[in-house]
């Protein structure tokens, strides 16, 4: 098979795309950027992303799907109100509208109309911020190749917030407008407003820090749930078993954070050897184990009773 030859392209993601190709030549273009959808391979051609996501591709997506569905509920729990009946209903709203975006995102996602995605494998860092390695031959002019090398994982993420957004903007102020019965006028709101101002925190966030959070969300999955739970059980004054057992609502939090626990764990394990990473699992009430057995040492609610008093 005969191959066009052109010079060889600078830089680290630039690349000749296929222009023409019969049973007995290929032709490529002049070095450029890359069309969506394609990335560089160690010849600098162009080649499509048709690879699926690995495990730790779909748990980053995850994370990043996680994160404004749990702002949601904080919020609808903050301004709820302890007599409020609404809150449930929104958390339900809330999961709903998070999960019909997903479901949305990939549907419209490459290939279209299947709950899958095809993808580029992510090698190293560098492949998030592409923008950062165009290539100035002579100093002066700047070839200019930024793509989205971990296609499809950095755009996805804005895709599903834009969907998120206009899900709940769709239902929510009529939900709380029926059944937020017990909250003020200018509390019914404060749930929605709150997000208004996160979902641009999260785009920002994946705009600038997307591929630092590819390779650090385990981590911060796990040190975010073990300092949530500690002042959870402190604010709740949780120094014995009982004290988590008399609400069902306790018992709620406690277990969705052994599911972040148990998150944490197998994205940082990647579960690359089922048989060894699995007895990790095991590890998952033991923050909640360790808080009760050694509450009677640091008496949280002294410390709060305390703090209130300005002590």
């Amino acid at each position: 098979m005969a191959v066009d030859i052109q010079p060889a392209c600078l830089g680290l993601y630039c690349g000749k795309t296929l222009l023409f190709k019969n049973d007995s030549t290929e032709i490529y273009g002049e070095c450029g950027v890359c069309p969506r959808g394609q990335r560089t391979n160690a010849q600098k051609y162009c080649q499509p992303c048709t690879e699926s996501p690995e495990l730790y591709d779909w748990l980053y997506l995850g994370f990043m799907a996680m994160l404004p569905l749990v702002l949601h509920w904080f919020f609808i729990e903050w301004y709820s109100g302890k007599k409020s009946s609404s809150a449930l209903f929104q958390h339900i709203t809330a999961l709903f509208e998070c999960s019909m975006a997903a479901i949305i995102t990939l549907l419209v996602s490459d290939p279209v109309g299947v709950l899958s995605i095809r993808s580029c494998r992510v090698l190293m860092l560098s492949d998030w911020y592409t923008m950062l390695y165009n290539p100035s031959p002579d100093y002066i002019t700047t070839v200019h190749c930024t793509h989205e090398a971990v296609y499809p994982l950095y755009t996805i993420v804005f895709i599903y917030y834009a969907f998120c957004l206009v899900l709940m903007m769709l239902l929510r102020p009529l939900l709380v407008k029926k059944i937020a019965c017990g909250l003020g006028k200018s509390d019914r709101f404060k749930s929605i407003y709150a997000a208004l101002y996160f979902f641009p925190i999260l785009t920002v966030l994946q705009a600038v820090g997307g591929g630092l959070l590819y390779y650090a969300f385990p981590y911060i999955i796990l040190v975010l749930s073990l300092v949530t739970l500690a002042v959870y059980m402190s604010a709740s004054e949780i120094e014995n078993c009982y004290d988590l057992l008399v609400r069902k609502k306790r018992l709620i939090v406690l277990f969705s954070h052994w599911l972040l626990h148990a998150y944490g764990i197998i994205s940082i394990s990647r579960v690359d050897k089922l048989e060894q990473d699995l007895p990790l699992l095991a590890l998952v009430p033991t923050p909640a184990l360790f808080y009760l057995f050694t509450a009677k040492f640091t008496e949280p609610s002294r410390i709060l009773s305390e703090g209130a008093n300005g002590h």
